[in-house]
């Protein structure tokens, strides 16, 4: 996402939103572009017929049905659609050339040129990337996966047919991955999260060998440990091996391939994230029951939160980690081992600015959204809010809204408002 491209000169831009809902029998929820061009939302056109409204303008192709309208990280407008029966994906009003029975799930790329979902036809699934089908089909799939790259599918498929009394089947085996079509050669009572190396040569996921023991793995070859439980995997930029959080006598560790990475264990860890640079690593941690916090490299930060943190992510050099967290029915922000005074009835993931500095987010209070910016809450409100983008040089930042039926791109100077 290229934000450098973007118009930062032109300080507010306006679509009459409210007068679609006069214009069609109804409007459903509007989706806005990355850069804050383009506000969407599919239409009724007629009875039976639905199209999707962009600025106020009716793309050309209409359908029976349309649903999981989205926007590529690049600025592309999708949408699942449905025409005399059949499923497809149309990018910017064109149809992909394949039909389906049904499809479900897209999946985009960091950069948003890649675009995958999970299809059913003739009773068989699989996944198509950039209408390109698997030329292999399952049973069934679940947990669909792309790569950040967008160059890799896949999902967990079900390799052989069990009755529900058939339970000698499944606790021998019935569920594979299929990795870009192709599945691996060993099944599974259950393969779940993937994660794919920067090469792109092994794909790694959690399994389960029996119905007691777990384990991680990479094309189809389980770590030699099992475990009690596991966590989904995450690829190691630096080693170049996997790490995975594990279970192991009641207690939460962080192992690479096996191996223990962390050596103090903890109630609970998940969610582990690498440093942009891969030289740090943070996982969201309960030190004990009800008290949760984070761990950078394995040590824990001080404070502890008692119902839930999440929406962990670091700032661009890697030296800060900023997460969402919530106690006593009150969400906030906590930065560094330090909780912002500040709290709302909803937060969504902070931003980071390019240069470290700076960390907002969009916030909900009272029915109405606003920005929250180094604790110190924007002195506007709004009746809907997307999140909060940085100037690539960290001054200005474009906050997407709709207020009083009216959509308002802002670009905002930080030291006029925050000081």
């Amino acid at each position: 996402m290229n934000t450098e491209e973007w118009d930062w000169e032109t300080s507010e831009k306006c679509v009459a939103f409210k007068d679609w809902h006069q214009q069609f029998e109804w409007v459903e929820e509007p989706y806005v572009s990355p850069d804050g061009e383009i506000i969407a939302a599919i239409v009724n056109v007629g009875e039976g017929e639905f199209s999707i409204c962009a600025n106020g303008n009716i793309q050309e192709s209409s359908f029976e049905k349309i649903w999981r309208l989205r926007f590529t990280p690049d600025g592309r407008l999708t949408a699942l659609a449905s025409d005399a029966g059949e499923w497809t994906v149309t990018v910017d009003g064109a149809a992909w050339e394949n039909r389906f029975s049904y499809v479900w799930n897209p999946l985009f790329s960091d950069d948003g040129h890649s675009i995958a979902v999970s299809f059913q036809q003739d009773g068989q699934y699989g996944m198509a990337l950039n209408d390109v089908p698997w030329e292999q089909t399952y049973m069934n799939l679940t947990d669909a996966f792309l790569s950040a790259d967008g160059q890799h599918t896949a999902a967990s498929v079900q390799m052989i047919a069990a009755g529900e009394s058939e339970i000698h089947k499944f606790q021998a085996g019935t569920i594979s991955a299929a990795v870009n079509g192709k599945a691996w050669d060993r099944n599974f009572v259950n393969v779940w999260g993937k994660a794919v190396s920067h090469d792109g040569a092994r794909v790694a996921a959690e399994v389960r060998l029996t119905l007691y023991d777990y384990t991680i793995a990479v094309n189809g070859v389980p770590w030699e440990k099992t475990y009690s439980s596991v966590w989904e995997p995450v690829f190691n930029p630096l080693s170049g091996k996997f790490i995975a959080p594990v279970r192991q006598d009641g207690k939460w560790m962080l192992v690479e391939e096996g191996q223990l990475l962390w050596r103090k264990p903890f109630h609970q860890l998940w969610h582990p994230q690498f440093s942009p640079d891969g030289k740090n690593l943070a996982a969201i941690v309960a030190t004990e029951f009800g008290k949760w916090s984070v761990a950078i490299n394995g040590q824990a930060w001080n404070i502890r939160i008692g119902e839930l943190i999440t929406d962990m992510v670091f700032s661009p050099d890697g030296r800060k980690v900023a997460v969402v967290v919530k106690d006593n029915e009150r969400w906030g922000i906590a930065v560094q081992d330090s909780v912002w005074k500040n709290t709302f009835d909803m937060v969504w993931k902070p931003v980071f600015s390019p240069d470290n500095t700076h960390i907002a987010a969009k916030v909900e209070k009272d029915g109405k959204y606003t920005i929250v910016m180094d604790d110190r809450i924007w002195p506007h409100t709004c009746d809907a809010a997307w999140d909060p983008v940085f100037h690539p040089e960290g001054e200005l930042l474009l906050f997407r809204t709709i207020e009083d039926g009216v959509y308002r791109r802002r670009v905002i100077p930080i030291r006029g408002i925050w000081g």
